[in-house]
């Protein structure tokens, strides 16, 4: 401590260091050296009680240290508790815009636990080298009683000192740290004893311009490194020489924590933070690897849409430790350098693997909770599952048992009215039909035959008749069927009979595969059964001279491959689909034009197919053939490659009953280098702004970004669920890159961004490196590349158009699952209900706690309706009790701010 009579100015140093899990190196090699950091900075922690270590801000470094010297426990823990190391408060630092809000959440959830566990967290929101920062982190960290962030990008040129309140759209503040010069600003201040006193003055000085009269904090540390042995003397001789400067050792969260969390006179930003002004943002980030961000966006919707929800309400028993672990591998895929892509290629396929880990964890939750719902069904019948808070009519695919007699099938629903149906196909009935010499016979049916199921299906009864063995198998199978008895029958039967060989025939129950238009309760499931006959359909899905109509939505395919759509309020985008393939000279990081670029965006050859005719579904296939150049010239980027290789894109158009939006797939073979692929939607009027959604909230951007630290601004956003510019709706399956134009007529989003190096050293758009300039093939993109979104014109803002709704309907489908039991009446049966707020996740904790967000600027009151409801209480992100909530016939009634994310606790 300063003497108070020194007038000597403190320059709070932290000692840290900045842990990439894993970047140009993959996680385990990146491990050795964490463990070779921190088996020397324990000791030195353990020996003098002045020095101080902050862990990054997350608990995955303790974690991953831990497992490989798990006698180091005890220490970590005497040490936190000590105050000098820091751990937590997150399990990973990771891209808040690349993942989902909910995600968000349950990083900060497990690092508190465990930083718990391990002698308590630092009580700061530090978050120094993420990409920007999405808008309602501020709320989160509230909502975790957090009341200070620490943080270095995305800050915007607004801000002129090192403090401002982040204040989130539902109005939450969170006290924010500005990092001036970035996590490592001091990391140079104790490089040369011989000139730590001139450095801590100097850092002093120009940390004045930040800090004014306020004791200036020194980052000192930086990636992947651990503070110098020297670190304790040179701090104590600066206190020695007399200088004007005294250094303090601190942990972050001592550093911080004489700060008035409600400071006067601070600027105020509201939202996400996105600005290149004081860092760089590197956005490129988006659209590199665009299949990891498909991926993360699977799995995250498998875990938090429909395992966690649905077994929380009708299979407890099927979710732990399953969505545990699948969280974890959800949060650590997270990561600012792992979804991002920015990393080697050993890393992605590492990234890739953790988040198909976190899928099947979840698709197999999924599955056991809908085997118990159809064990509630009749075994003749499909149960329709919904996986959102409100009742649902909507198109699944389902397979049935039907006669060849019938012409037509329908499906009856619990009310006993009937569904709509679409076949798509007949399954093969005849699965094998051979000839075998006799002595062979009863062996080839012995392997045929694992236990009661052949060829994948369930025997139904199995007959012996003039050289012929038929089994029949389906779906449902006889339980008393032994195939060694059979055999045994077969053995006499073959024996009495006269020479000559037998025919083995195996075959199918009758089932067709079948598009319906069925309705399910919110968050619950209905069971149909099929009929002979048909249903009625007002406005069927249908193909009319060329062009696709459902009565509420067309689309109509132009010369050139693009569509003209027409909305169901006479909104038109005429053009919609132009593929724009351009040079790219950037790196993992960064888009970057080439000096003299090539647009290729008119394809040689158009070819229209019809598909699927209707009457639910109708389709069309677009087959576009282009010429895109092979790569660049050189490695500076100067031009593209005159040499051509010729590409086909197939986009998939496809209307779908009762649905006011386009449903569009597009998908070609990458075989070029080094280029961009986008596809354009033009504005239904012009577009002075967009609007795109993310992570529990809906942000509005401008057409141009902030500048600044020698980083181009390009205009390039990510949207989640969906974006929105001009009467343009875009519905996402994931985080996807988008531009608006400058003009605002045209919206563009990035289908690949095919890119060779992690940085460049010598960047077109951007003044330094990034990283370093390790190849990274596989960054290419080489092979097939899907997309999938949909466009709905409209009038109005997206508030009116409904994008929110349209955005569950179209990520969150309606699932089936064969009926196994063994009533007879067909059924339904009601989960959650809410109007007024979007239902955002629910699970089982201490009950079921649902997840609710307020999408408007407006407040609102929600309503929330469980049948057999006793009990509901708003509770905060912690799960603690913040109000008792009253009920009245089963509905509880929540009050919400614009923009609040808050929980619910039901008890039935």
């Amino acid at each position: 401590m300063t003497d108070a009579t020194d007038s000597r100015r403190t320059v709070h140093v932290v000692p840290h260091t900045h842990w990439d899990r894993e970047w140009y190196e993959p996680f385990q090699r990146f491990r050795l050296q964490l463990v070779d950091l921190l088996d020397t900075v324990l000791p030195r922690l353990e020996a003098d009680p002045r020095f101080r270590f902050t862990l990054d801000g997350q608990t995955a470094a303790v974690d991953d240290y831990l497992e490989v010297r798990p006698d180091a426990l005890p220490r970590v823990v005497a040490l936190v508790r000590s105050g000098q190391l820091a751990v937590g408060p997150w399990r990973v630092l990771a891209d808040s815009f690349l993942c989902s809000g909910e995600n968000l959440v349950r990083n900060l959830e497990i690092g508190l636990a465990r930083s718990a566990e391990l002698g308590g967290a630092m009580r700061v929101g530090y978050i120094p080298d993420q990409f920007g920062h999405t808008a309602q982190l501020p709320q989160i960290l509230r909502g975790f009683g957090f009341d200070q962030a620490c943080l270095w990008r995305g800050v915007p040129g607004s801000v002129d000192r090192h403090a401002f309140h982040w204040v989130s759209p539902d109005g939450s503040s969170v006290r924010t740290e500005y990092l001036p010069g970035g996590y490592g600003n001091a990391s140079v201040m104790f490089t040369d004893p011989a000139k730590t006193v001139e450095r801590s003055i100097a850092f002093a000085e120009q940390m004045r311009a930040w800090f004014g009269d306020t004791e200036p904090l020194a980052m000192y540390g930086t990636d992947h490194s651990a503070p110098i042995p020297t670190l304790l003397d040179q701090v104590g001789a600066v206190q020695a020489s007399g200088a004007e400067v005294t250094l303090r050792l601190e942990t972050l969260a001592e550093a911080l924590a004489g700060r008035d969390p409600q400071e006067a006179g601070l600027p105020q930003v509201l939202g996400e933070l996105r600005s290149h002004a004081r860092a760089n943002l590197l956005p490129g980030i988006l659209s590199v690897r665009v299949a990891v961000k498909q991926a993360m966006a699977e799995a995250e919707r498998m875990v938090e849409r429909y395992a966690e929800p649905l077994s929380a309400l009708w299979c407890p028993q099927a979710a732990e430790p399953f969505l545990s672990m699948a969280w974890l591998r959800l949060v650590d895929a997270s990561c600012h350098d792992s979804v991002t892509g920015c990393g080697a290629d050993s890393t992605a396929q590492q990234v890739a693997a953790r988040i198909a880990e976190a899928e099947q964890l979840g698709s197999a939750v999924r599955d056991r909770t809908l085997n118990d719902i159809a064990s509630r069904a009749p075994s003749d019948s499909v149960v329709v599952v919904n996986p959102s808070a409100l009742e649902r009519t909507d198109l699944v695919r389902c397979q049935v048992v039907a006669p060849d007699s019938w012409a037509d099938v329908a499906l009856e629903l619990p009310d006993g009215t009937l569904a709509p149906t679409q076949e798509i196909r007949r399954a093969e009935r005849n699965l094998i039909d051979a000839t075998f010499p006799a002595a062979d016979v009863v062996n080839a049916v012995r392997r045929r035959t694992f236990g009661q199921v052949m060829y994948s299906r369930a025997i139904q009864r199995a007959e012996i008749s003039d050289h012929t063995v038929t089994f029949t198998v389906g779906r449902i199978g006889d339980p008393g069927y032994d195939v060694e008895r059979f055999a045994d029958e077969l053995t006499e039967a073959v024996a009495a009979s006269s020479p000559g060989d037998w025919r083995l025939r195996v075959i199918d129950e009758p089932s067709r595969e079948l598009l319906a238009l069925t309705t399910a309760p919110a968050l619950g499931w209905a069971s149909v059964r099929p009929r002979a006959g048909s249903a009625p359909l007002s406005a069927p899905s249908s193909i009319v001279d060329g062009a696709l109509h459902n009565g509420l939505v067309s689309a109509v395919v132009n010369e050139d491959g693009t569509l003209r759509v027409t909305g169901s309020d006479g909104t038109v985008l005429d053009g919609v689909g132009r593929i724009v393939d351009g040079g790219d000279a950037g790196d993992s990081y960064n888009y970057g034009p080439p000096v003299t670029d090539t647009l290729v965006d008119k394809p040689t050859a158009v070819t229209v197919v019809a598909a699927e005719q209707g009457p639910l579904v109708a389709s069309l296939v677009v087959l576009r053939t282009y010429e895109w150049p092979l790569g660049l010239v050189d490695f500076d980027g100067t031009a593209r490659t005159s040499e051509t290789v010729s590409v086909g894109v197939t986009t998939s158009v496809e209307l779908r009953v009762n649905e006011p939006f386009v449903r569009v797939e597009v998908s070609f073979d990458n075989r070029s280098v080094d280029h961009r692929v986008r596809f354009h939607i033009p504005t239904a009027r012009t577009a002075s702004s967009s609007h795109a959604e993310g992570q529990f909230s809906v942000v509005e951007r401008a057409l141009v970004n902030e500048g600044g630290n020698g980083e181009h601004p390009l205009p390039t956003f990510p949207a989640s669920s969906f974006v929105d510019a001009g009467g343009t709706g875009v519905l996402l399956h994931n985080v996807t890159e988008y531009e608006v134009s400058s003009d605002g007529s045209d919206l563009a989003l990035t289908l690949l961004r095919a890119t060779g190096a992690i940085s460049r050293n010598l960047h077109p758009l951007r003044a330094e490196p990034a990283g370093p300039t390790t190849p990274i093939p596989e960054a290419q993109v080489p092979g097939v590349t899907v997309s999938q979104f949909a466009v709905l014109p409209h009038a109005g803002d997206w508030a009116s158009a409904n994008l929110m709704d349209a955005a569950e309907r179209y990520r969150n489908p309606l699932i089936t699952v064969a009926g196994t039991g063994t009533t007879s009446d067909l059924a339904s049966a009601e989960g959650i209900t809410v109007t007024g707020a979007t239902a955002c996740g629910l699970r089982q904790r201490n009950g079921l706690e649902l997840r609710l967000v307020s999408y408007s600027d407006s407040a609102s009151t929600a309503q929330v309706s469980l049948p057999g409801l006793t009990a509901a209480a708003r509770v905060d992100l912690t799960g603690a009790v913040v109000e008792e909530l009253s009920i009245v016939d089963g509905t509880a009634e929540i009050p919400l701010r614009p923009w609040e994310i808050t929980g619910i606790h039901l008890t039935r």
